[in-house]
């Protein structure tokens, strides 16, 4: 039986972290992977999604050229795109590889299972491992309805790698997965529809985000279909026959289920080891990522506490400095920057209106423009910024931006947030003109207030 410090199960982002720091603090690492190293974020998540999100925006760069004098005849090629993302995620793997490999890291090509407090069993290889600790960082894998015909539809997974693009898509769901390849199949020429079981995209944003974000997909041509499921998909010729909780049916070059993801924990082995779960299977851990075994710690998407790259990277990085660093350190989650990369793209931080009302009083402050690309054509679309503050120009609880460069700039604007920073803090802030991020330091009035819950004005 091989013998380590640390017995890392998944080589995505945060165990991956997880493990290079442990390395690097001199402890025996050994990470265990059956597919591919970096994870869903690398091979078939973040990474390839914003890259056919840029391909997807080309088209919206193609509408506007003409107003600024080019003229412009161009055709898309999907194999092209396809092979060159394949490219790049490879690239990426064998980078990951290398970071692991310098500090010492073992990477072992197999299926591990938790066989004990200190085991984990090599399904491939039929042999033990023995660990002082083992770190669960299997992350998640996408849900699919149990209906007739699911086998039909296809995935996150499957979707990046299609051997051709249909004529038309319906995506069910109404998350980031959804409208953010919502965007890239209707930005390349497909026929895009999604349905959504509740009334408005992107539970749990806020309003206007959700309403700006509806109206910007409807203008590029994508419908939505609200308060309806898909009940069971058939095959029919080429394609495949959708019908719906209405009873209504109808044909689509594909379908593809955005439902959510589930902890990727089945066969893992956590019930035998005595891995206490939560009643949706996530690992339940504590604030330094250790489950009910002292011995077994968690991190990442499995953990359910925020499904996010950088997030599952942080706790990786604390595990080691916990455990293998004598520097206990917990990740705090109340401050996590979003972004959704649809069209128009989303970024936020901090409360929603609909949240922060039931604090205390606040005020609102929101402006809505014509982006300065677009002024000199025929579109009509705007951005949306919106600060949320402790009334009389308090504290800032919360921004949230839609339109280009949205990410961008919520990155940036989570560092004030998370020193505290007041309306007054912004407002010093020298606006730098023309900017669509000058408005968020340009404000004067709020739109409007609420007090004791009362909405004044707006």
């Amino acid at each position: 039986m091989s013998t380590y410090d640390l017995v890392v199960i998944g080589a995505g982002s945060g165990g991956v972290r997880a493990a290079r720091m442990a390395a690097s603090y001199g402890a025996k690492v050994a990470i265990v992977e059956e597919f591919r190293v970096g994870g869903t974020c690398v091979i078939r998540g973040c990474v390839p999604k914003k890259l056919y999100v840029y391909a997807s925006r080309f088209h919206d760069l193609f509408d506007v050229a003409s107003s600024f004098g080019w003229k412009v005849d161009a055709s898309f090629d999907w194999p092209t795109l396809v092979a060159n993302k394949e490219k790049e995620i490879t690239r990426l793997e064998h980078a990951y590889v290398t970071n692991l490999e310098k500090p010492g890291v073992e990477i072992i090509r197999d299926r591990a299972v938790v066989a004990g407090p200190n085991s984990v069993h090599l399904v491939g290889q039929d042999r033990d491992l023995d660990a002082k600790y083992i770190l669960v960082a299997t992350g998640g894998r996408p849900f699919t309805p149990d209906i007739p015909g699911a086998e039909l539809g296809i995935s996150s997974n499957e979707a990046f790698d299609l051997p051709a693009l249909p004529h038309s898509i319906l995506i069910e769901g109404g998350g980031y997965i959804a409208v953010e390849f919502a965007t890239i199949f209707a930005g390349l020429g497909v026929h895009t529809t999604i349905v959504y079981r509740g009334n408005c995209l992107l539970r749990g944003f806020d309003d206007d985000m959700r309403r700006g974000l509806e109206s910007g997909l409807t203008d590029r041509g994508i419908k939505i279909i609200y308060q309806t499921t898909i009940a069971s998909l058939a095959r029919d010729g080429a394609d495949i026959a959708a019908t719906f909780s209405d009873g209504v049916t109808a044909p689509y070059g594909a379908v593809m289920f955005a439902t959510g993801r589930s902890p990727n924990v089945d066969g893992l082995g956590l019930e035998q080891a005595g891995v206490k779960q939560h009643a949706n299977q996530t690992i339940a851990v504590d604030a330094f990522s250790k489950t009910s075994v002292p011995s077994i710690y968690a991190v990442g998407d499995v953990t359910g506490r925020a499904a996010l790259t950088p997030v599952a990277i942080r706790e990786g990085w604390y595990f080691a400095e916990t455990v293998f660093n004598n520097n206990p350190m917990a990740v705090d989650h109340s401050e996590i920057p979003t972004a959704v990369f649809a069209e128009p793209e989303i970024g936020v931080i901090g409360l929603t209106e609909a949240e922060a009302v039931t604090h205390e009083d606040i005020d609102v402050y929101v402006s809505r423009f014509r982006p300065m690309m677009n002024t000199l054509s025929t579109r009509t679309e705007r951005m949306i910024l919106k600060l949320i503050t402790e009334k009389d120009g308090g504290k800032v609880l919360g921004v949230h931006i839609l339109g280009h460069g949205a990410a961008e700039m919520i990155q940036l604007v989570a560092i004030p947030i998370g020193m505290g920073a007041t309306k007054a803090d912004f407002d010093r802030a020298m606006a730098l003109h023309p900017s669509a991020a000058e408005e968020l330091v340009t404000f004067k009035a709020p739109s409007y207030t609420y007090r004791k819950g009362q909405k004044i004005g707006g």
